[in-house]
């Protein structure tokens, strides 16, 4: 079976998600939020409304990323993608590549 829900998340969805993916990361650490927070330079208010609504400045979420070692996945947010106009386009492609 197909999974379509990521078709029809809401940018609250979105957040929320990024949120508990968070949390997860934070707790697999073994670190409060307290301690994210001061590690961070976030507040901790910051970081408590994050991790309960998905609401966070951009420069907050940067930071947290930081500290959860997944500098990364924030710096890949908008990364180049290949956009292919036909058919044509992607066989050419994987031809080049054999």
């Amino acid at each position: 079976m197909i999974d379509l829900d990521h078709f029809f998340d809401t940018a609250k969805d979105i957040c929320i998600g990024t949120a508990k993916r968070e949390i997860a990361a934070r707790k697999g650490l073994h670190m409060t939020q307290r301690e994210l927070a001061a590690r961070s330079g976030v507040s901790f208010a910051s970081l408590r409304r994050f991790e309960e609504t998905g609401q966070i400045s951009f420069e907050s979420l940067v930071k947290i990323a930081i500290v959860l070692d997944m500098k990364s996945d924030i710096k890949n947010l908008f990364h180049e993608r290949k956009v292919y106009r036909s058919i044509e386009d992607v066989i050419n492609e994987a031809n080049k590549e054999r």
